[in-house]
């Protein structure tokens, strides 16, 4: 027996499940189909316990320096057990916390592996989820009126690198180390090889990045990129660069050995472990699609600007359509293509509004375009950079490595992006991201008055610095 929903969401990751709640919110009856657990790799497999992780690791690292605070301790311990311990408690209280949402919005959940089937008896268009529970059950059949994928992605890896658990892993399986390496090549230096090689270089494991780009952190201002480079530097990680990996080089002993071609020249590498971070693909495969007129291009499905797939009824949003492969990007994106499916009239996301943030050590933070961006568009640019140094909290809080750049337009004074490298930036790029979206000036954010000392002062001095009025510099 088929049941009928208003709404089917395929992936209770961040994306699905605030989708669910917003079309619940919105009188719609709704159910989520799981294939593992509610959450989704945000809370399982990313977001939640990569930076529990980074936590310790800052905790660590602050310990083993207290006594530049003045404070005499003992030799600092690391014990990772522990460190694992924690993380799975704060994903175990989130995931009850998401169990209770759906309880709460009175949003049906299945598990099992969701597909979506085409024309047949349940209904004359695509769009019946057939649910494959695998533990002989037969599969559930729901009816929806409209479908909402979500399902996520997954790992990249690189062809010849393949992950054996053992040597070579993915941010996955580091997630669920029992003990850490004494070293690491990490094959990559994007968002995620950055966190993990700071985070590493915390914990004192010998750190190695490989990466294929001129610069680590590819969608970075260039000055940012720089500077994390150079305080991860700093830590002992190092860096190589303009690197091709030569996966089928790859031998594995007591330690794991890869080639990389650099200028034309191969060059040897070793370590305890391997931890490719060659980005995320998305996860469409054996869903369905093919039962559908959905169209897929280079690898992600393709959608309008309210995220709604050429079968109209069926929407996409999240990772499964590429562009910001972010969690707080999924949920708007859900809440968007729900309030459309409900005659809301939403407005679609400008995605230069939206913030990102990287959690390493330094952290990194920046919404809008990047100066390199904004000129190769034929913007005439005004740039102002202030110092964390040269803030007096910064100083008190021990970090003044770092600084924040904004980058306006000469001709009408636009913001057009702000840059953040340094302490806590992951919560100042709020401030930047609300100026996106009011379309402020860099004199509005000079004249909205930061509290003294705070962390912020640096983002008001920064905007006086665009037209060199800067107080303290």
């Amino acid at each position: 027996m088929a049941t009928e929903y208003d709404l089917v969401v395929l992936g209770g990751g961040t994306g699905g499940y605030v989708a669910a709640i917003r079309a619940s919110q919105l009188g719609m009856k709704v159910a989520v189909v799981e294939k593992r657990e509610l959450g989704g790799t945000c809370l399982h497999r990313g977001c939640i316990p990569s930076k529990s992780f980074l936590r310790s690791a800052e905790v660590y690292r602050q310990t083993k320096q207290a006594a530049f605070y003045g404070i005499e301790t003992e030799a600092a311990t690391l014990k990772f057990p522990l460190v694992q311990e924690r993380k799975q408690k704060i994903v175990d209280q989130l995931h009850q916390g998401v169990k209770g949402l759906m309880k709460k919005g009175k949003i049906d959940t299945y598990y099992g592996h969701g597909r979506i089937l085409g024309p047949s008896i349940f209904s004359p268009m695509a769009g019946t989820i057939s649910i494959e529970h695998g533990d002989g059950q037969e599969n559930t059949m729901l009816i929806p009126k409209n479908v909402l994928v979500a399902t996520g992605s997954e790992p990249k890896t690189l062809p010849g690198l393949k992950v054996d658990h053992s040597f070579v892993m993915t941010s996955d399986e580091a997630l669920n180390l029992t003990e850490l390496p004494n070293s690491i090549l990490i094959v990559g230096g994007g968002v995620i090889g950055i966190e993990w090689a700071s985070m590493l270089a915390d914990f004192d494991v010998n750190v190695t990045v490989i990466e294929y780009a001129k610069q680590i952190l590819p969608t970075e201002d260039e000055a940012v990129a720089k500077e994390v480079q150079k305080l991860l530097k700093k830590k002992g990680v190092t860096f190589v660069t303009e690197a091709k990996v030569l996966a089928d080089t790859v031998d594995k002993g007591e330690l794991v050995r890869l080639e990389a071609e650099i200028n034309g020249e191969k060059q040897s590498f070793q370590a305890e472990k391997i931890l490719v971070s060659v980005g995320r693909k998305a996860n469409i495969t054996n869903i369905g699609l093919e039962n559908t007129d959905i169209v897929v291009d280079e690898d992600v499905i393709q959608t309008n600007a309210f995220y709604q797939t050429k079968e109209s009824h069926i929407y996409a949003i999240g990772d499964v359509i590429g562009g910001m492969q972010l969690a707080h990007v999924a949920s708007h994106e859900g809440m968007v293509a729900v309030e459309h499916m409900a005659d809301q009239s939403p407005l679609p996301i400008n995605y230069l509004q939206v913030p990102t943030c990287i959690y390493s050590n330094p952290e990194v933070a920046r919404v809008g375009l990047t100066e390199q961006q904004a000129i190769e568009k034929g913007y005439d640019v005004k740039v102002g950079t202030f110092p964390f140094q040269a803030v007096g909290k910064a100083l008190v809080y021990g970090e003044t490595d770092g600084f924040v750049k904004i980058v306006a337009d000469k001709q009408n004074d636009d913001l057009l992006g702000v840059h953040m490298v340094g302490p806590h930036v992951t919560d100042m790029i709020s401030e930047a991201g609300l100026a996106k979206v009011l379309d402020a000036t860099p004199w509005e954010i000079a004249h909205a008055i930061h509290p003294h000392p705070t962390l912020s002062e640096v983002i008001g001095e920064a905007a006086l610095a665009v037209d060199g009025k800067q107080i303290h510099g």
